[in-house]
């Protein structure tokens, strides 16, 4: 879904809301939450970007002697590109070339790890975060909460981010 449609479907909704609000003689009471503010907020958010730091740095550290011996090869390549016969210089570009091929590779298969690992560490708590905006959403009579980054201008006075990461580390 585009953002244009996403932002078209939010004021489908809020003026849907408030024809119905309006039926009702309630008022409408909306709040806004930045869910990724939130997650990041949290102490078990805080512990899962730990976690996926420290992973990062491992994957870093994995690909660190690839990356060293490659560029060892590319300095003695550069050193002895004059002294060596034209077929040596060719096996020294190809065990280049397959190098490169080798750390590319490892780096995708490491950042589609860690992209598996982020989405089994967000999920549960994204899950639980849902759980907690509903909650509130119910205690505290909202018509609506969106997500920020849905609508085009909030007030800051309908944020109800803090409240959730509160809630959210009063449940942990």
């Amino acid at each position: 879904m585009t953002r244009g449609s996403k932002i078209l479907l939010v004021f489908a909704l809020v003026a849907l809301l408030a024809w119905a609000a309006g039926a009702q003689e309630e008022p409408i009471k909306i709040g806004v939450v930045d869910v990724d503010q939130a997650l990041n907020s949290t102490e078990e958010g805080k512990a899962a970007r730990e976690e996926l730091s420290r992973k990062q740095r491992e994957a870093e550290a994995e690909v660190q002697p690839l990356a060293g011996r490659f560029r060892d090869l590319q300095e003695e390549l550069k050193g002895k590109r004059y002294v060596l016969s034209d077929e040596a210089l060719f096996d020294k570009q190809v065990e280049l070339a397959e190098l490169q091929n080798r750390i590319d590779n490892k780096i995708k298969e490491l950042q589609g790890q860690l992209k598996i690992d982020q989405g089994r560490l967000e999920a549960p708590l994204r899950a639980k975060l849902a759980e907690i905006v509903e909650e509130i959403g119910k205690e505290q009579g909202f018509t609506l909460i969106l997500a920020r980054g849905t609508a085009l201008y909030t007030r800051e006075a309908i944020d109800i981010t803090d409240l959730v990461v509160r809630r959210f580390d009063k449940k942990s």
